[in-house]
């Protein structure tokens, strides 16, 4: 393949930059996620990561998810980021806890479940990477202040204020006929401010097939998105405030032949209130409405990758969800907390498809969907038990229900129906109780564990829709279980301090190394179970031609996943720092009655071993950030008989200030060209992730 020219010209440039270092990442003074409440970072017994804002802008990628890879146990369902993959293919992972396109780990905008209504997948896309303070990760813990979707962890992106530039923008081109441009402008008042954000993206892409098995049907996987939106915030008097905010949001993908694209449309509105009535309590509350519409289409690919027939056609499928949350805090006079407060959400979705393409015409139809509403209630209670120790444990109650659920099929030349499922309404309720601990023997040893119970329950798509890749059937499974987890981490910190000579304050860390042992007891996981292999008709799947497989969704009885976390960060002199991350993940199917096969083997999609290197270095004039990441081999299927090789991923970031609010910034991504295989069939072909990708870009403020 031809490399583009900015590419070359852009390694020209970094050449010499070869010594590579970090900067300074300032942890924030209150972590939110944990608790759903305000809490300095020392007293929160679960483990938590967090990138500011500088981290996640200079994070050489051309993605925001891509970003968020630089830890070692943020996984997305395959090796490929939002830059080119399909939708439902986004979901997210911690901690290796079962990986799939619909997320095990809760997805959070400023308080608002980021997670789509009908799959929960992660619109990457959506979110303003430019206008974001910070982001924190809260693997393995979170599930009694967040509830449903919370299994493996939390990730929060929080949006950040307006600062001291009311006028931003960045703007980006690179390979690939790649070009960004995002804007943000504040108004202020008196009492309060108006911001107004848009984005609007574009590439041509890169070929997703490997090389070797490309053929003249294979295209570029190109995407287009944009978004609006406005946020209005009122301070009325000193202990209460209003805001509300809308956006608007559209995508178009395409999938790697002419025929496989994919479409999305949203509308965004929210509003949120917080008081704080006396010195002791306050409160936040929060309401919302998603409505959204999706389309994609599907094909199967002859052997020779020289045509393509039509698979499937989603036309339509319409989504909303509707949600509120109130919380409330109540501190004693020694500074112990008591939060509380209640959530729900109601997400109703269908899917509209054609399918079964025969003579130039499709010949059957398929609508299937539902209604699931969530919902719950919640206490924690922070408590210190000693000078050097300080517990929170806390329960949480929800109850669900799904209803409206239905499938119909027909035939699309004689309008026969061929199918017509009523699925009978389903509730139940989980209970989500959590207990941490938090020790610091000395200033700079500090010990830490964590326990909790965590529930999912499968999504609309999960439960009715089947879906064909290929020449491979999955089919759904409306009585799927409600997946359930006992977790377990017991971590260790060390931290070197720096002090002034003389200074009795705590002085600043300089070297912090920590140590993490985690376990999950994974009850009732929804997996893609392989069924049979064709060719042949077989009862459930139908008909699977040679080379496919039939698989449904079912839940699998237990699912062991234990491991370590090791991590450093070493801050230089002048503020520079580096970090090193490393996970070990042990991810086995322990117990699988439906299917023996399969257990004691490994989770799909987990690689066993990762790591992470990074530096943000100020080197005369510039700012360095080289990330060096390590994916061990992974399995693709379930079978653990399609082997994803491992890989070794360099990129590099080089900016330079050109004045106190403009910044020249230069992003290699995969600068080795290394090979990221991101998926592997059964006949052999194999797909790729990015390849040696350039970008050029500027931020402005005034």
């Amino acid at each position: 393949m031809r490399r583009p020219a900015i590419s070359c010209i852009l390694l020209l440039i970094a050449a010499p930059l070869a010594p590579l270092s970090a900067q300074t990442v300032q942890l924030p003074a209150q972590i939110v996620t944990a608790a759903r409440a305000p809490q300095p970072p020392e007293q929160v017994a679960a483990s938590v990561v967090v990138l500011d804002a500088e981290a996640i802008r200079r994070t050489p990628t051309a993605t925001l998810d891509g970003a968020l890879r630089s830890v070692p146990g943020f996984t997305l369902f395959r090796r490929s980021d939002s830059f080119t993959a399909h939708p439902t293919a986004q979901g997210v992972s911690l901690r290796g806890l079962g990986p799939s396109g619909a997320s095990r780990s809760l997805i959070l905008l400023d308080g608002v479940p980021l997670n789509d209504p009908f799959g929960g997948w992660v619109a990457w896309a959506k979110v303003p990477r430019e206008g974001l303070s910070r982001v924190e990760l809260v693997p393995g813990g979170g599930a009694t202040a967040w509830g449903n979707a919370a299994l493996g962890g939390v990730v929060q992106l929080l949006a950040g204020p307006a600062g001291e530039t009311p006028r931003r923008v960045a703007a980006l081109i690179g390979d690939f006929g790649t070009r960004s441009l995002e804007l943000s402008t504040v108004h202020t008042t008196a009492a309060g401010t108006v911001q107004v954000q848009a984005r609007d993206f574009a590439t041509d892409g890169f070929g997703l097939v490997a090389p070797e098995d490309r053929g003249p049907i294979d295209v570029p996987g190109w995407s287009r998105h944009r978004w609006a939106a406005a946020h209005w915030r009122h301070t009325f008097t000193p202990k209460f405030q209003l805001g509300a905010s809308v956006r608007i949001f559209e995508e178009k993908r395409g999938n790697g032949t002419p025929h496989q694209q994919n479409s999305s449309r949203e509308k965004f509105a929210s509003l949120h209130a917080a008081g704080q009535p006396a010195d002791h309590f306050s409160w936040e509350a929060t309401g919302y409405f998603q409505s959204q519409s999706f389309t994609s289409t599907f094909s199967a690919v002859d052997a020779a990758r020289a045509s393509e027939n039509p698979a499937s056609d989603q036309y339509d499928v319409p989504a909303d969800a509707a949600g509120a949350a109130w919380s409330g805090i109540l501190r004693d006079a020694a500074g112990q907390r008591f939060s509380f407060g209640a959530d729900v959400r109601q997400v109703t979705g269908e899917t509209r498809e054609r399918y079964s393409f025969s003579n130039g015409a499709f010949t059957r139809q398929r609508v299937a969907g539902g209604r699931q509403l969530v919902g719950g209630i919640y206490v924690l209670r922070d408590q210190r038990l000693s000078d050097t120790l300080r517990a929170t444990f806390g329960a949480r109650l929800d109850a669900w229900n799904e209803t409206n659920g239905h499938r119909r099929e027909g035939d699309l030349i004689t309008g026969a129906e061929l199918r017509h499922d009523d699925y009978a309404d389903r509730d139940g309720n989980a209970f989500s109780p959590s207990l941490g601990v938090g020790w610091q023997p000395t200033e700079n040893v500090r010990l830490r564990a964590n326990l909790q119970r965590a529930f999912r329950r499968p999504t609309l798509n999960e439960l009715y829709r089947p879906f064909r890749v290929g020449p491979n059937v999955t089919e759904a499974n409306a009585a799927l279980r409600t997946e359930q987890v006992n977790s377990g981490e017991l971590g260790i910190e060390w931290t070197l301090l720096r002090r002034a000579a003389g200074s009795s304050s705590p002085g600043d860390p300089r070297l912090a190394v920590g140590a993490v042992a985690f376990w999950n007891d994974l009850r009732d996981a929804v997996g893609n179970v392989t069924l049979v292999h064709g060719p042949g008709a077989f009862p459930i799947v139908g008909f699977i031609p040679a080379g496919g497989v039939g698989r449904q969704r079912l839940n699998l009885e237990r699912t062991r996943v234990q491991g370590v976390e090791l991590s450093a960060r070493w801050r230089l002199t002048g503020g520079s720092t580096l970090t090193a991350d490393y996970l070990y993940n042990d991810a086995t199917v322990s117990r699988s009655t439906l299917a023996p096969a399969i257990e004691g083997n490994r989770l799909a999609q987990v690689p066993r071993q990762s790591a992470a290197l990074g530096a943000v270095l100020e080197w005369a004039g510039f700012i360095l950030t080289p990330r060096l990441r390590w994916i061990g081999r992974q399995f693709e299927d379930d079978e653990n008989k399609l082997v994803l090789g491992e890989v070794v991923i360099g990129d590099i970031g080089v900016s330079r200030r050109l004045g106190p609010n403009l910044e020249l910034f230069v992003n290699l991504e995969n600068v080795g060209d290394a090979r990221i295989e991101t998926g592997r069939t059964a006949g052999g072909l194999v797909n790729t992730g990015m390849p040696r990708f350039a970008m050029l870009g500027v931020r402005a403020g005034w």
